[in-house]
């Protein structure tokens, strides 16, 4: 990967919840909330660039990769702000910042690692005088501060570093895991890498949490996957959607294995099993290589981690801009969070599914609840009454007419089919969803829609965020997004929430089955002239079942 993005998120919780800080005094009044463009309710800073969040446990802490001294990549932090829901957040001082030999050059990705009697510790990639990636240890200067404000380094790291000895890439070693502890009683820690083209989770043991040693063979590996970034390693129940901790294992359980594909630049998951004997993982059948994926948008260096408060698996992402880089400096700031979202196997057993935690929806305002209605082909049903900048918006569609689908005569990436057939192109089935961010007259909007096909004797739903229209400014990244749902129109309704916040517009269909994030930038649907529809540009009807939005109020995020 390229050092821009090699920065991932961490995150860790505490076991009370505290009172408020006070705030970070260099980071509470620098930016204008008079930037169409700036996010209402999901996590940025107040200026300048970021990507990526930590995570350690009990108010939620949110460490993430920082620059303090402008809106591009470089001088990397680990800033640090603090939540007692999710939601809003209060800034601290940077926690980790380069002050050894071993992390002079950069601070960059890892995660926190509960240990016996609630003390967190923070494993984190740092780059030496050598310009090597090696990994460090830090700790908390005082257990009692429940606002971990100071942290004090190992003053014998680096912890694990490239030798001769090991043949490890020492541009590639980088963004250890959160730690699990074995039945052995030794920790595991998982770090990012390559041989060639083969990617890999290093496999590093400890008796200590302070030397650790690196296995004979890696976790997993895949050939001609390229550099793993950000690998994250968790269980997930067979049945129901509690989380469990990062160290359960058992056949109640399967496990997931997830990297951030450096060639890519998307996140990938496998469903297997692990193997704590051989300290190997087993992917399921079918998940011999890397398939899906979190989000099928803009969207990466995820990490998740056990809430055990809520007992749940919480799932963080950074997302970029899709401006231009002068257009970002001329703005002050460059990157955002996803919403959190809760994560579990879904009950068949072949992909997790994403919802927002619950705690977002204390922001809805304003509630607008349309009957049920048909929404004949070629039609546009304004939603009226909400905020269409700042918006949750949750619509169902029954379709019953599913001898018309078009044939799909053979399989097409979904992202070029969504590409290719955007929502101006009308069929039997689709398009049909939302229209956000929409311009009076329809010079600029951007289309969250389903489409059903008929391909070898079984109805495929698919799900597309098209942004080719969504701006004016051509300097803009405008990709159209898709992928498949696995739902079936025979049985099930066609979901869709759209999270919408001034710059991002964040889709979850088929009830968290499949997740697209886009940013757009509108240069006419800002502010006050943004309208927001429901539409259908097929050519059959299709019925609203239900169609609930609300207006999102701000977020405190200093």
């Amino acid at each position: 990967m390229t050092m821009f993005i090699s920065t991932i998120s961490l995150l860790t919780l505490l076991s009370a919840l505290y009172g408020t800080p006070s705030a970070h005094p260099h980071t509470s009044s620098s930016h204008s909330y008079n930037q169409p463009y700036r996010t209402a309710y999901h996590f940025q800073p107040p200026k300048n660039w970021i990507n990526g969040p930590l995570r350690f446990g009990g108010l939620y802490h949110l460490f993430y990769q920082y620059n303090p001294k402008g809106a591009v990549w470089g001088n990397i932090v680990w800033a640090h702000s603090v939540s007692k829901d999710l939601v809003n957040w209060t800034p601290l001082e940077p926690a980790i910042f380069q002050s050894q030999p071993s992390d002079i050059n950069g601070c960059w990705s890892g995660s926190a690692t509960l240990l016996p009697g609630n003390k967190p510790a923070i494993l984190y990639t740092g780059i030496n005088e050598l310009n090597q990636q090696v990994q460090n240890l830090a700790k908390p200067k005082n257990l009692s501060d429940p606002f971990l404000r100071e942290w004090v380094k190992s003053p014998k790291n680096p912890k694990m570093a490239p030798t001769n000895a090991n043949k490890i890439n020492s541009s590639s070693f980088r963004d250890p895991t959160t730690a699990w502890l074995g039945q052995d009683g030794h920790w595991r820690v998982l770090v990012g890498s390559k041989r060639g083209t083969r990617g890999m989770a290093l496999l590093y043991r400890s008796k200590d949490f302070v030397d650790w040693d690196q296995a004979k063979h890696p976790l997993h590996s895949i050939q001609g996957s390229g550099m793993w970034e950000c690998p994250d390693f968790f269980p997930v129940l067979k049945n129901g959607q509690m989380g469990v901790d990062t160290s359960v294992n058992g056949d109640h359980v399967r496990h997931v294995l997830k990297a951030s594909l450096d060639d890519q630049k998307h996140d990938y998951y496998i469903i297997g099993s692990y193997n704590a004997a051989k300290d190997k993982f087993i992917p399921d059948k079918g998940f011999d290589d890397f398939i899906i994926r979190y989000d099928f948008g803009k969207y990466y260096a995820s990490k998740t981690f056990f809430d055990d408060g809520k007992k749940r698996r919480v799932l963080l992402g950074w997302v970029n801009e899709s401006s231009s880089v002068a257009d970002d400096i001329k703005k002050g700031w460059s990157g955002i969070h996803t919403i959190p979202r809760a994560i579990w196997l879904h009950k068949s057993g072949k992909q997790l599914v994403q919802w927002p935690v619950e705690e977002i929806e204390k922001l809805r305002a304003k509630p607008v609840n349309l009957p049920p209605q048909d929404l004949k082909g070629g039609n546009l049903l304004q939603i009226n009454g909400v905020t269409a900048t700042q918006a949750d918006v949750e619509i169902s569609f029954e379709v019953s007419e599913l001898r018309k689908a078009e044939i799909l005569k053979y399989w097409i990436d979904p992202q070029i089919l969504c590409s290719t057939k955007g929502s101006s192109l009308r069929s039997g089935l689709g398009p049909f969803g939302l229209l956000v961010f929409a311009s009076e007259g329809l010079q600029e909007f951007t289309s969250v829609f389903f489409r059903i096909f008929r391909y070898k004797h079984r109805y495929l739903v698919f799900l597309c965020s098209d942004q080719s229209r969504s701006s004016l400014n051509k300097n803009n990244d405008l990709t159209t997004y898709g992928t498949f749902v696995d739902v079936d129109p025979l049985k099930e309704k066609l979901s869709l929430r759209t999270l919408i916040d001034h710059s991002v517009v964040e889709s979850f269909g088929g009830e968290g089955r499949a997740c697209i994030t886009a940013r757009v930038y509108p240069t006419l649907a800002i502010n006050d002239k943004a309208q927001l529809y429901a539409f259908n540009n097929g050519t059959s009807d299709v019925n609203i079942t239900r169609l609930s939005a609300w207006s999102m109020k701000k977020a405190q995020i200093n």
